[in-house]
């Protein structure tokens, strides 16, 4: 539950050196049984995530990747196949995974400091930790807000809140499911710059699900294109690029025309 942040500066061309989690997701088919009959999303899905990389899953709407995101994450188990953080198999929740959702869902009731403060309030040492709190408010940049109430933030802070709440646990994979699909354009291309500066800074390992083009190759190293549903791995491209990456490069448009043609649209272009 969660989204973005973090003021963009010279970085190295890598993440360094990470503690993030190492994820293997090995020959995961996934279906949904409904009054219809079995409805199949995932079809032998096979694929890692190394410690400290980002990688972004792209595909058009419905294909299953979301489906994906939820068993990574353990709030689900798979039909078939199975999945494994650091070699042991995903079978639950964790605070070392968290989902950032498109929606922010804070608690309109609960002042920004204490939406933040919920992870670490749920598993009892809130009172001896209340400092994560207020540091993961100063990553996001927004300590000066933590008396406000949700309704009295614009949508891309509300998106630095949840985001907050989520790194307060210092997670070790962020889960982003299309965190920044409902902001304004301009809001979205900045804290697509500011997830990955803090991606940079907190060395975890990123799977992000969205079906926009340019965000996938702008912030992940690989993107891993699906097709329809019920989703197989089409192709993966990587985007060996050094970032900061400028959106005006050639070898983005380049690879953009790729991603369109893999994804059977490039004849529009």
């Amino acid at each position: 539950m969660v989204s973005a942040i973090e003021i963009i500066e010279s970085k190295p061309s890598v993440a360094p050196a990470s503690s993030g989690a190492h994820i293997e997701v090995k020959q995961v088919s996934h279906w949904f049984q409904q009054a219809r009959g079995v409805l199949q999303v995932l079809d032998d899905i096979s694929l890692q995530v190394a410690p400290g990389e980002f990688v972004a899953l792209l595909g058009p709407s419905g294909c299953g990747k979301s489906t994906l995101l939820r068993l990574v994450a353990g709030l689900e188990p798979a039909s078939v196949g199975s999945l494994l953080q650091d070699g042991k198999p995903i079978t639950h929740p964790d605070p070392s995974r968290i989902v950032v959702f498109q929606d922010p869902t804070l608690f309109p009731w609960r002042k920004v400091w204490d939406n933040v403060a919920l992870g670490l309030q749920a598993r009892g040492i809130l009172k001896a930790q209340r400092q994560r709190v207020d540091d993961a408010l100063a990553l996001v940049g927004l300590e000066e807000f933590a008396d406000a109430f949700p309704h009295q933030l614009s949508g891309g802070m509300a998106q630095r809140v949840a985001l907050a709440r989520a790194l307060v646990n210092d997670p070790q994979l962020l889960i982003l499911d299309e965190p920044l699909g409902k902001l304004d354009s301009l809001t979205r291309l900045s804290m697509q710059s500011e997830l990955v500066s803090l991606w940079h800074r907190r060395q975890f390992s990123a799977l992000l699900v969205t079906h926009d083009i340019e965000e996938a190759l702008f912030m992940a190293q690989r993107v891993l294109v699906f097709g329809p549903r019920p989703a197989q791995i089409v192709s993966e491209i990587k985007v060996d690029l050094p970032y900061p990456r400028h959106r005006g490069d050639p070898k983005l448009a380049e690879l953009r025309h790729e991603a369109m043609r893999q994804l059977g649209v490039d004849q529009s272009w």
